[in-house]
């Protein structure tokens, strides 16, 4: 019948769609799925009966069974589901008969006038080049892409030779060691004074800023067990290197990860503790140790007087998610509302520098230093009007990333803790609030997405949302340079 052949055809370009989107790693799926043809081929088989036991076609039916049950099977990520949901959406859709485009210069053919061999003529002849726009990604994608594919690479040589340079004494591996560890030990910051911290933070406890200052000792806590490890481990190789101590696996494993500017830990087999002592993060041993610093220097300007940051750096936590809890507990206690009943929403403002916000926020906070991937934030006259939230000056809507700005830097966000309405969809990653011109936008912690999600994001968009999601659209809190 003319329905299969259409709704066949479509299928098959949405499987191609969704094993090809693999290659572009994180940001193509934030999991590895074993999306396969037997998928493809019992996907057909169901379209068939379907179509066979109805007078019209299902569509919500086929949609329902082929994103949440045969190609869902494989997802465990919500917003991997959102995106294989979106594509169906897009693909089996009525306009399939006539002649809708499933991707940029490719319609869909007429299934009135082309057999089965027209329609492999068809695909042959009419498909254009490969290309991210074909999956709904900016072609950004693929330099993203080729990039990591090429730092791998590199980074596997320099792993497999030992990190070892170039001839010569001044540049043996045992010098960069040296130096290396040296560099380190004059950069390691002090450990917080946790009994004074403390001492000072006890009648402050109970205030309205209670949940705040709690955040703060135990990100003092954290940080003083990273520090520590990081003093221990140098001060026991510079011992072994000297031969005082016997050089044991764990000790080796540092030496190995110095010597490629690699964090210790990084690699799985590593005995070193690092790693998963300190947060999630994909930068080499000097940015991570420059941003730890910067970690160091945020907390103690944070515990001299106990006095909440009027912008928090949001990145610069171990644990993001506490201090969004502890904004909605502060709320609920001035609001009278529960708690439970409570969860965030984000507006981007006008303000492009932390130096720019003067004031605390109304029932939220101001978090800086984010980024995003997949889209830009507009600035200046392309903003448009802008508008304001409860006090705050917000601007702007999503907008298509420019050429080789891969991971642009985002203005303030206002982070504001809002009561829950009765509409609102819960799902796993936060509540879903079903706003055409809001895009649900998950907040991660680096590039790799996946297990580093923290929360929900909604942020303006004046076009369908199922573009932003197909284009993997995603805020950042650190980059991997």
């Amino acid at each position: 019948p003319t329905e299969m052949k259409a709704c066949l055809f479509s299928l098959c370009w949405f499987h191609a769609v969704v094993c090809g989107r693999r290659r572009f790693g994180q940001q193509g799926w934030s999991r590895k799925y074993s999306f396969n043809t037997g998928d493809l081929i019992i996907c057909s088989n169901v379209l068939r009966s379907y179509l066979d036991a109805n007078p019209v076609v299902p569509w919500d039916d086929l949609r329902y069974i082929f994103g949440e049950i045969m190609y869902g099977g494989h997802i465990t990520d919500a917003w991997d589901r959102r995106t294989c949901n979106t594509y169906l959406q897009v693909y089996q859709d009525p306009n399939l008969f006539n002649g809708m485009e499933l991707g940029p210069g490719f319609k869909s053919p007429n299934p009135n006038e082309l057999n089965y061999l027209d329609y492999i003529k068809y695909a042959e002849t009419s498909m254009p080049p490969e290309s991210p726009p074909l999956f709904g990604l900016h072609p950004n994608a693929e330099i993203g892409y080729l990039t990591n594919s090429t730092e791998n690479l590199f980074l596997n040589i320099i792993v497999m030779s030992g990190g070892g340079g170039g001839g010569g004494e001044d540049s043996s591996g045992g010098d960069v060691i040296k130096q290396t560890m040296e560099s380190l030990n004059e950069r390691l910051p002090e450990e917080f004074e946790m009994v004074s911290i403390s001492l000072k933070a006890k009648p402050l406890l109970s205030g309205p800023a209670g949940p705040y200052i709690v955040v703060a000792l135990q990100e003092c806590g954290r940080m003083n067990t990273l520090l520590s490890e990081i003093r221990k481990s140098l001060g026991d190789l510079d011992k072994g290197l000297k031969g005082q101590l016997n050089m044991s696996q764990e000790m080796e494993d540092l030496v190995a990860a110095l010597k490629i500017n690699q964090w210790p830990g990084r690699n799985p087999f590593s005995k070193c503790t690092w790693e998963k002592l300190a947060w999630p993060s994909q930068k080499n041993l000097m940015s991570e140790f420059a941003d730890m610093i910067l970690r160091v220097d945020q907390l103690r300007e944070w515990v001299k007087e106990f006095e909440t940051p009027k912008s928090i750096w949001l990145s610069g936590l171990f644990n993001p998610s506490s201090y969004l809890t502890a904004v909605q507990q502060v709320t609920a206690r001035k609001t009278g509302l529960a708690l439970d009943k409570m969860t965030t929403e984000t507006h981007v403002t006008a303000m492009w520098d932390m130096t720019e916000v003067q004031d605390y926020a109304t029932d939220g906070t101001y978090i800086h230093g984010l980024f995003i991937e997949g889209a830009r934030w507009p600035k200046g006259e392309d903003a448009g009007d802008p508008f304001v939230v409860s006090g705050t000056k917000c601007v702007g809507s999503l907008c298509d990333s420019r050429l080789k700005e891969l991971i642009p830097p985002m203005p303030v966000i206002y982070v504001k803790a809002v009561p829950i309405l009765s509409h609102w969809e819960a799902s796993p990653v936060g509540y879903l609030r079903a706003d055409p011109s809001v895009f649900e936008c998950p907040v991660y912690t680096t590039t790799f997405r996946g297990p580093t999600y923290i929360f929900l994001a909604t942020l303006k968009t004046d076009v369908p949302a199922s573009k932003w999601v197909l284009s993997a659209v995603a805020l950042l809190l650190q980059t991997d340079d």
